[in-house]
């Protein structure tokens, strides 16, 4: 029979595993609080009844009324929506094309161009927008929705290129090699083999593309024009004065639609690596 001591002993270790249990719990509750917490104040402001937002004095749904005539909001909303596909769509396209060409081929240069694609990422936002104004300038490229998109491209591409680089670093290339031994070219083993393979590191950057384009604002103040104005810098000039409800209201959409698509993007994923793993 065990002693008394030694059930003393278990009793004291269960007792410190709960104790650790519980207070690993109330420390993710608090970081998951303090992360979300403005997320959830400004969907609670955006159906109070008070124009000043300072304290919630009742429910309604009129601002979401009032955002839907604001035709500068929605405006801006518009701008930004253009501006972030754009950049996706072209940095996904040219970010995946060089991931792909850097890990498969060994050429002189290829050092230097993958330590100067990290410069977009650590250099400050400030610098790198006054830089793209200056470029602007000098090429007399007039400032409007297209210099935003070439702007978001330049600081998206290298995400894009970090994020498939990480997928092919399990990539095996017999696959590749197994098809073209059948009969298949280059271009039909890009596209029905690599790509495939690859599409969870591709969908990862372009996401990761779209969220910072439509969240940046400083190096878009340096480039957009006085008929481009994003949703971003919308708000922060609204800051003045004051922000009404219905940049609340619209907000609260934006948060739904990005949660919405983070959702499906991770489902997808995980199917995908599940597949993956099964074969």
């Amino acid at each position: 029979m065990k002693s008394l001591g030694e059930c003393e002993m278990k009793l004291k270790r269960k007792s410190k595993q709960k104790l650790k249990k519980r207070a690993g719990t109330v420390y993710t509750a608090l970081v998951f609080i303090f992360l979300y917490m403005p997320i959830m104040i400004i969907i609670l402001f955006s159906f109070n009844t008070s124009e000043r937002n300072v304290v919630f004095e009742g429910f309604t749904t009129k601002w979401y009324g009032i955002m839907v005539q604001n035709s500068a909001l929605l405006y801006a909303f518009k701008n930004t929506l253009t501006v972030g596909f754009w950049s996706t769509l072209i940095s996904a396209a040219i970010g995946t094309l060089a991931a792909v060409g850097m890990y498969r081929y060994r050429f002189h240069g290829r050092n230097l161009i993958d330590m100067l694609l990290y410069i977009p990422v650590v250099i400050p936002e400030i610098v790198l927008g006054i830089s793209l104004l200056s470029m602007f300038s000098l090429c007399h490229v007039s400032l409007g929705l297209a210099s935003l998109v070439a702007a978001h491209v330049t600081f998206c591409i290298p995400f894009v290129v970090f994020t498939v680089r990480a997928r092919l670093s399990g990539y095996d290339n017999s696959i590749e090699e197994a098809a073209m031994d059948l009969g298949a070219n280059r271009r039909q083993v890009f596209f029905r083999i690599t790509v495939p393979v690859i599409a969870p590191g591709i969908i990862s950057g372009a996401a990761l593309a779209f969220t910072l384009s439509v969240d940046d604002i400083i190096i878009s103040f340096f480039t957009t024009g006085p008929k481009s104005t994003t949703f971003p810098l919308k708000a922060m000039e609204l800051v003045r004065t004051g922000i009404t409800p219905d940049v609340y209201a619209l907000s609260t959409i934006v948060i739904t639609v990005t949660f919405s698509v983070v959702l499906t993007v991770q489902t997808v994923l995980y199917k995908k690596n599940k597949k993956l793993n099964e074969s």
